[in-house]
């Protein structure tokens, strides 16, 4: 996808998760998030966001640690994050095509890493914050849906930090329904690796998940349970995932 479609994507979310925030109230659980109220989402959301903008910003080679999480409540809290992600938007906006500054996934270039991974941090916590209001949640656009497995699958889950192992070697097929989209990944004791295309469906698979492509995102992100789709196969390698996936700021 284009650097200026998760842009836009980022401005779309960020504006849908102050909505959501403001209606359910600072107080409110976070379903997805156990033990967070919806204060902590908007501290957490609202740092990252500033954190990310110092990187476009600032040019920063090296990693930075954040700025921490601001000791503020209820219609304050929601002006700051507003202006947190007004402030990330604009700077990815006006940032230069060959901005320098470190990133920590395999991308294009460095403004693409920022745009698309600012975009898919916010689409989820605003899934977040959805389920904080309550009622149906916004769907996620298969585009981006895609896109989103894509970064989890080959960006976070390749690294040496993915807890998601096996000692017996598993293979685990996700299949996007409405996007003719097709995931395989491979399981053992070294980080997972995914194939995907012609070459995912050519593999043996011991287990199969599939849905629409926002159910499945969501799902792999555990903002939906993985068992709301349709698994075939062997159903302990889909609670593996479950149970070994999650992505934790640190």
């Amino acid at each position: 996808m284009e650097t200026t479609e998760h842009i836009a994507s980022l401005a779309g979310e960020g504006r849908l998760l102050a909505g959501a925030a403001g209606e359910a109230g600072p107080e409110a659980p976070v379903p997805t998030c156990p033990g967070w109220q919806v204060r902590d989402l908007l501290r957490h959301t609202g740092m990252v966001h500033r954190w990310a903008t110092a990187f476009v910003t600032e040019g920063h080679r090296t990693y930075v640690p954040d700025g921490g999480e601001p000791d503020l409540d209820g219609d304050e809290l929601l002006a700051w994050f507003t202006d947190g992600h007004a402030l990330l938007v604009d700077a990815l906006r006006t940032a230069p095509a060959d901005l320098d500054c470190w990133a920590f996934l395999p991308a294009p270039s460095p403004l693409a890493f920022w745009a698309r991974r600012q975009a898919h941090e916010t689409r989820i916590h605003r899934v977040d914050a959805e389920s904080a209001r309550g009622g149906a949640l916004t769907p996620v656009a298969a585009p981006y849906a895609v896109d989103g497995i894509d970064e989890l699958l080959t960006g976070f889950h390749a690294r040496p930090r993915s807890r998601v192992r096996s000692d017996t070697p598993r293979t685990m097929r996700l299949r996007a329904l409405d996007a003719d989209a097709v995931w395989t990944v491979r399981l053992s004791a070294e980080p997972p690796r995914t194939v995907r295309g012609a070459a995912a469906e050519a593999e043996q698979a011991d287990c199969e998940v599939s849905g629409t492509a926002s159910e499945l995102c969501l799902a792999l992100w555990n903002r939906l349970p993985l068992s709301s789709l349709v698994v075939g196969g062997d159903q302990e390698v889909a609670a593996l995932w479950t149970g070994h996936s999650g992505v934790n700021w640190s």
